[in-house]
């Protein structure tokens, strides 16, 4: 895979906020994309959280289209594993872990797309290549 995205990622697409045209490049750059099960859970709620009607029904269509299209990490027993070892040593929050544990079981030679700054610092800590934040 060439491009792990997290939540923050995906929603830079759906909502008009600032960096949404700078991930949409990257995201539009490379066509391999990889994500964990949890970022469903994480865009769907942000998503119904700041949009109402027909601008959120044609968002979650998106969301749903651009995630089907995407290699999704299953949150195992191995990858909660990592995800625990990972957020005791770097700090990070639980969904935050699960990212990074998502994307390790990936590989390093993807590059780790990510709007959320702390999350954005704890990749770099831990050598991945991040692109957005």
């Amino acid at each position: 895979m060439s491009l792990y995205l997290d939540s923050s990622a995906y929603l830079k697409r759906y909502l008009a906020e600032p960096g949404s045209e700078s991930c949409e490049a990257i995201l539009l750059a490379d066509s391999e994309w990889a994500t964990a099960r949890h970022t469903l859970v994480e865009v769907r709620r942000n998503l119904a959280r700041a949009l109402r009607g027909s601008a959120l029904a044609t968002a979650r269509r998106y969301f749903d289209r651009d995630f089907r299209r995407s290699y999704c990490v299953e949150l195992d027993a191995r990858t909660c594993a990592l995800a625990a070892r990972l957020a005791e040593t770097t700090g990070v929050r639980s969904l935050d872990a699960l990212h990074l544990a998502a994307a390790g079981r990936i590989g390093r030679d993807a590059r780790f797309v990510t709007y959320d700054g702390r999350l954005a610092r704890a990749a770099r800590e831990l050598g991945w290549t991040v692109l957005g934040a």
